[in-house]
Order: C-alpha cells, then sequence, then structure tokens
C-alpha cells in the first residue's frame, strides 16, 4: 500500500504512464484523461474517508461478446474479450468486517460482513453482490475484512459491457488483495462472483462475464462441463490491427424481453429433448438434420433454426480462435460476419416479434453493412439481442464516418469506440 499523496505525486510526475497505457492505450488525449479522473477519485477518497492514508487503486474492466451468440446455455463455446472501460476504485484496508463504498452516482453503501446469509430486501442491488462474494469466498475458506472505497465506473449501463460483472470482479479483487495476498484463481474468482449474482442478486447469469474481467484480453470458454468450464486467454495484440471495436446502442427496452430470450433456450433444448438428451452439445449437426421431419412436428421450425445456428455458431469460435492465434485479422473478421448474420437469419434474436415496427438492432446492422461496405470490416449483433446493442469492428480510416453517421441515427453518445484491454481486474501499480 502506498500513501494517497505519494499515488497523486506519481501520477502528476508521470511515474505511471506504462501502467496507464497498458490499461487504456497510448493516445495521449486518453491518457491525459484517465490521469484527471484517477486524481479526481484520489480527492474524493480524501473527503469520504480522511482519516484513511494508506490506499490501492483497483481497476475492473467491462467485457464485450465477440463470439458464440447464446452458444453457452446448451454447453456451447463462447469468444469474449475485456474493454478499456472500467470500474476504478480507491480503497483502503479496515480493522473490522465493516465494507463502506460510495460509488460515484449513488447513495453511499455500508455492510457488515458478520452477517452473510443472503438478504431478500437486497436483491438487485450492489450490496447483495458484496455479501454474496464475501459469503462465498469465506465458504471456500478464504479469509475476507472490511475496507474503504470510492468508485467511478465508465462501463455504461445497459450497454451490454456487463457492468454487473466488472462490479463483482472488483470487489473480489479488493477482498482477494487485502486479506488473500492476491491468491485467488481468475476462474475462481470468476466462479465466486457468478455465485453472488445468481445467489444474492437474483440473476440466472452464466459465467462468461465475469471470467473475462477477471482474465483480461480475448478469452474462450468452453462449456461443456458447466461445472468445470474451460478457459483459455488467447494471445493476440488487437491494438495493433488498425481497427477500433464499437457498440452502438440502437435504443429499445428489454424490460419486456425475457420471454424472447427464454424462448431460445427452451427451443434449443427442446431439440435436444426430443433427440433423447439436455442440451444440443450432446448430439452433432448432422443428427439434427436426419431427424428434421420428426423435430418439425415435435419441436417446430424455429428450433430447428435456432439449433442450426447453435452448431454453425460454436464451431466459429473455435475458427475464429484459430484465426487470431494465426493473426489472422481479415479471416477473423469474415467469421464475425458469419457470426452476426446467422444471428440475424438463424437464431433471429435482432427484433421481438411482439412489435415488429421496432427493429432498431436490425436497422443498426444494415446501416453497419452500408457504412462498412467495401472494407474489411465487421458487424454483428451484440449479447442477448432484440434490443440494445450491436457491435461493429471498424477500420481506422472509416471509424470517424462511422461514428458520425451512425451517431446521427443513434445519438452521438449511443456509439462507443473501443480497444481490448489485455489485462483483467488488477491492482493498479504506478
Amino acid at each position: 500500500m502506498s500513501s494517497l499523496k505519494a499515488i497523486q505525486k506519481a501520477i502528476l510526475a508521470g511515474q505511471g504512464d506504462s501502467t496507464l497505457e497498458t490499461l487504456y492505450g497510448t493516445q495521449a488525449n486518453r491518457l491525459a484523461d484517465e490521469k484527471q479522473r484517477y486524481l479526481k477519485l484520489l480527492e474524493r477518497f480524501r473527503e469520504a474517508f480522511p482519516e484513511e492514508d494508506e490506499i490501492e487503486l483497483f481497476s475492473s474492466p467491462g467485457r464485450t461478446e465477440v463470439g458464440g451468440n447464446h452458444t453457452d446455455h446448451n454447453a456451447g463455446r463462447v469468444l469474449a474479450a475485456a474493454v478499456d472501460l472500467d470500474l476504478l476504485a480507491v480503497a483502503a484496508r479496515r480493522k473490522d468486517q465493516v465494507i463502506q463504498v460510495s460509488s460515484e452516482g449513488y447513495p453511499p453503501e455500508t455492510l457488515g460482513l458478520d452477517e452473510l446469509a443472503p438478504q431478500e430486501k437486497e436483491k438487485f442491488t450492489s450490496p447483495a453482490l458484496m455479501r454474496g462474494v464475501g459469503a462465498r469466498m469465506k465458504e471456500l475458506g478464504f479469509a475476507i475484512g472490511g475496507f474503504d472505497a470510492v468508485i467511478t465506473s465508465r462501463v455504461p449501463k445497459g450497454s451490454g459491457l456487463s457492468s454487473s460483472a466488472a462490479f463483482e470482479v472488483l470487489i473480489a479483487t479488493i477482498l482477494d488483495h487485502f486479506y488473500n495476498q492476491d491468491s485467488l484463481d481468475e476462474v475462481l474468482k470468476a466462479q465466486i462472483c457468478q455465485y453472488a449474482e445468481n445467489q444474492y442478486f437474483g440473476k440466472p447469469c452464466g459465467l462468461m462475464d465475469q471470467t473475462t474481467c477477471a482474465v483480461g484480453g480475448f478469452v474462450t470458454i468452453d462449456f461443456q462441463d458447466f461445472e468445470h468450464p474451460l478457459v483459455k486467454k488467447v494471445d493476440f495484440d488487437f491494438s495493433k490491427q488498425g481497427y477500433r471495436l464499437v457498440i452502438s446502442n440502437t435504443g429499445g427496452s428489454h424490460a419486456d424481453l425475457n420471454e424472447d430470450y427464454a424462448a431460445i433456450k427452451n427451443e434449443m433444448q427442446s431439440v435436444a429433448r426430443a433427440l433423447g438428451g439436455k442440451v444440443l452439445r450432446e448430439f452433432s449437426l448432422d443428427q439434427v438434420l436426419q431427424a428434421i421431419p420428426t423435430l418439425r412436428r415435435q419441436a417446430g421450425d424455429r428450433a430447428i433454426l435456432r439449433a442450426m445456428h447453435f452448431y454453425q455458431d460454436d464451431q466459429r469460435v473455435v475458427e475464429q480462435v484459430q484465426a487470431l492465434e494465426a493473426d489472422d485479422m481479415r479471416r477473423f473478421l469474415e467469421l464475425v460476419n458469419e457470426s452476426g448474420s446467422s444471428s440475424w437469419k438463424l437464431l433471429q434474436n435482432c427484433y421481438t416479434p411482439a412489435d415488429i415496427r421496432v427493429q432498431g438492432v436490425t436497422l443498426g446492422l444494415a446501416l453497419s453493412q452500408t457504412l462498412l461496405k467495401g472494407s474489411s470490416g465487421a458487424c454483428r449483433v451484440h449479447g442477448g439481442g432484440f434490443a440494445g446493442t450491436i457491435q461493429a469492428f471498424v477500420p481506422e480510416s472509416l471509424l470517424e464516418n462511422y461514428l458520425d453517421k451512425m451517431g446521427s441515427i443513434f445519438g452521438r453518445q449511443a456509439c462507443t469506440a473501443l480497444q481490448i484491454r489485455s489485462l483483467g481486474a488488477t491492482v493498479v501499480r504506478l
């Protein structure tokens, strides 16, 4: 741990520039902006906890899904990546079992770790996530304790970049550093956070978000064994490829889409049940194709199309990883476009049939294809679909035009240009 004044001096003197470049890239304007962000957060900590001086800095990234759209729940494979928008915390260890957190834009939260049972009144709140992380760590034999922290976030809510997973992993990283000497395995840390979200927060999420936030970089996950997923970090330097990843929020509400999301999983699994199993990964695409006459009666045509998407997108993840490892950006982007086309045509999650007049995702993809035509760019639906965000890989030479045109339709604030971040949640040592 270092004194708050020492860290301020290090930032002003440029001693932490190489660390900040690893987290946020090398653009001078961005680095200057991040330095001011760090200094403001340090001042916020001084104001919130004037009695504390020895502190640490922590950063936890957002994440983006890159390949494997709706494949995880049928024991498939996914490809995801950490991004250069993060949750940043200044924290100090306490001598008791109390956590005090002041998140920018929210009322301060105080949580006692003496009571670790789930609290019904806390569901869908940040205290539920903190209590759940602490409870699971203690249950697994790790030490926990109190801390004071101020947090600021650049991971937009509702962007599909998983601000909740970034927060959970941030809390786990702070507890791990202060009380376990950074001994938690990254995948176990992710599983602890998934447990907190499932059992305490009340959201039945998978493991992709937390794993990517914890590991960083490009990460591929194979869910063939749900209890022991295979996690692999992909060695690829996106920053040298001449592209920016752009997330565009095309609007629309997710509030009434639960049935649409559930139907994807249920219809895929209805095909598996008709074949005598539980999930599609138990069977091959050939087995599905041979059984189509029976499956049309038992599961329906859309279920068959969605099953076909599963097998194709699951295999595309394998090929995307191979392309990245071979430094073949062109092939990787071809596969991104194929994934987007499959989600549009087979998975059918670009708009809800409940209101066909509203097709922001489809419109965003059509505009993107027009703007990127003739280049090697790529686009696809991002995350669950039906409303919200799309993802595009845009050549640097086309970036400003793409942002201007998409911004004129959906709002400039709806479009965010990103880089892939190599580090997962970490102590920031300047």
